[in-house]
C-alpha cells in the first residue's frame, strides 16, 4: 500500500488543493445561497469520491483492503449526486447529508491511517484528517440549528484545514519516495 501511496502522492495532494480551494470559496461568498452552497458541495464530493475510486482502483492486487477506498469513493460520489440532483433539499437536509458523508469518510480515514503505521513509523496526519472529519460530523448532527451562513464557514474551516492536512501527508509521501531508486520513473 506504501508504494501505491508514494507513487500517487500527487493524488492526495490534488485532493488537498481542491479542498482547500472549496473551503476558501465557501469562507469568501457568505453570501452564496443555499443552492449555490448545495451546488458547491456536490461538486466537491464528486472530486473527492473520483481520487478515491482512482486510488482504490489502483490498489487492486496490492493491498488488501482496496475495497474500503473505493467504497469511500462511491459514498463521497453518491452524497455529491444527491447534493447537485436535488438542490432545493432544506438546510437540515444538507447538514445530515454533509455529516454523514464526514463521518464516514473520517472512519475511512483512521482505519487507512492505522494500517499505515506498520509501513511508516509515526505516520498520523492521514489519522488527523480521520479525526477531523468525525469531529466535524459530529457537530453538525449536535447543533443542527447554527444556520446556513454558520454552516458554510464550519464548512470552509474544515476544508481548509482538511486540506492542509492532506498536502502535508502528500508531500511527506514524496520525500519517502525521493529514496527509491526507480521514483522519477514512476511519476
Amino acid at each position: 500500500m506504501l508504494t501505491m501511496l508514494i507513487r500517487n502522492w500527487w493524488a492526495i495532494a490534488l485532493r488537498g488543493v481542491v479542498a482547500i480551494i472549496f473551503g476558501i470559496v465557501a469562507i469568501v461568498w457568505p453570501d452564496l445561497t443555499l443552492g449555490a452552497l448545495i451546488i458547491l458541495f456536490g461538486a466537491f464530493a464528486l472530486a473527492d469520491g473520483i481520487f478515491s475510486i482512482v486510488s482504490g482502483i489502483s490498489m487492486i492486487g496490492e493491498y488488501s483492503r482496496w475495497w474500503m477506498i473505493l467504497l469511500e469513493g462511491i459514498v463521497s460520489i453518491g452524497a455529491g449526486i444527491v447534493a447537485i440532483v436535488w438542490p432545493d433539499l432544506t438546510a437540515l437536509a444538507l447538514l445530515y447529508i454533509i455529516a454523514v458523508w464526514a463521518i464516514f469518510t473520517g472512519v475511512f480515514e483512521i482505519v487507512a491511517a492505522i494500517r499505515l503505521r506498520d509501513e511508516i513509523p509515526n505516520e498520523w496526519f492521514l489519522a488527523l484528517g480521520g479525526v477531523l472529519s468525525i469531529l466535524f460530523g459530529a457537530v453538525l448532527i449536535i447543533f443542527p440549528g447554527s444556520g446556513a451562513l454558520a454552516i458554510l464557514w464550519l464548512i470552509g474551516s474544515y476544508s481548509i484545514v482538511f486540506g492542509i492536512v492532506l498536502l502535508v501527508l502528500a508531500f511527506r509521501l514524496r520525500s519517502l519516495g525521493k529514496n527509491l531508486p526507480d521514483f522519477p520513473a514512476r511519476i
